[in-house]
């Protein structure tokens, strides 16, 4: 197989993927990031990417020229922009896949943008971390020639279940899963800060402990501490796609817009008071 892979975000995932993919053959990667404009960031991000052997483009257009498939993994709340961007330099024989956790209607409007110079349109809803399985995470794909990219990339490792030829279905999955865990972790933000503060944690987490013995308590605490310490601000964008999806269902999306504001507001807590040592 020789296969030209482009991606469009050079953070976490992108850098993860790309050095699992590049391990097959045949494969070739380019990626672009805002950051690599950036003097104090860009230099540094571009030797890693140099030294993972993923060409780092200059622009999304360099990295989307010859590429067989252009990956869009930004954060939320630049998805479209990364299409706007992508768009023009895209053509019928590519396909554009967009796996930020976006909205169903924010994952339709990226695909108009791809759809203009007739290019193919697929999302991905990634439905566990990265960190541990890397490709071999769990993805949900969407749309006319899901199935048909999904072979192609499972045949790399990839872990892709195609579940509809509409856009939206996966997004939707992935937005609900997200209400649940986000959730959870603005819930272990406050219930650690307020049984530590009020020196009650031994008990609470005893107490926790009879209701719902399944549980590592202390140590889904620590945990999801941790996620919203690094990736809240990420995550406070992705919950606010999850609020837009709610209201666009004609439901109250207030808990979800509520969940983003812990997110954001502890990550930039935590990151004001790592300065500050």
């Amino acid at each position: 197989m020789s296969l030209q892979i482009a991606f469009i975000g050079y953070g976490e995932v992108g850098q993860l993927f790309s050095r699992q993919l590049l391990a097959k053959p045949g494969v070739r990667i380019a990626a672009y990031d805002i950051l690599f404009d950036n003097p104090d960031k860009g230099p540094e991000l571009k030797r890693r990417a140099s030294g993972n052997g993923v060409e780092a483009a200059h622009s999304a257009a360099e990295a989307c020229r010859g590429a067989d498939i252009v990956i869009s993994a930004v954060t939320a709340d630049s998805a479209v922009t990364a299409a706007e961007q992508a768009a023009p330099h895209l053509g019928p024989s590519q396909t554009y896949i967009d796996l930020n956790s976006i909205s169903p209607a924010t994952k339709r409007k990226v695909a108009e943008h791809v759809g203009r110079g007739g290019a193919n349109f697929v999302e991905f809803a990634v439905m566990a971390p990265v960190s541990g399985p890397g490709i071999e995470v769990p993805i949900l794909s969407g749309g006319a020639t899901a199935e048909t990219v999904s072979e192609t990339l499972n045949a790399l490792g990839m872990k892709i279940k195609p579940v509809s030829t509409e856009i939206g279905t996966a997004s939707a999955s992935k937005l609900c899963r997200s209400i649940v865990i986000k959730g959870m972790e603005a819930l272990m933000v406050d219930f650690t800060l307020a049984s530590e503060r009020a020196g009650v944690m031994p008990a609470v987490l005893e107490s926790l402990k009879a209701s719902y013995p399944g549980m590592d308590w202390e140590g889904v605490a620590k945990v999801m501490m941790s996620r919203v310490k690094q990736h809240g601000i990420r995550r406070a964008a992705e919950m606010r796609e999850a609020s837009r999806m709610i209201h666009e269902l004609g439901l109250d999306g207030s808990l979800a817009s509520a969940i983003a504001d812990r997110q954001e507001s502890y990550a930039k807590e935590a990151g004001k008071a790592h300065e500050a040592c």
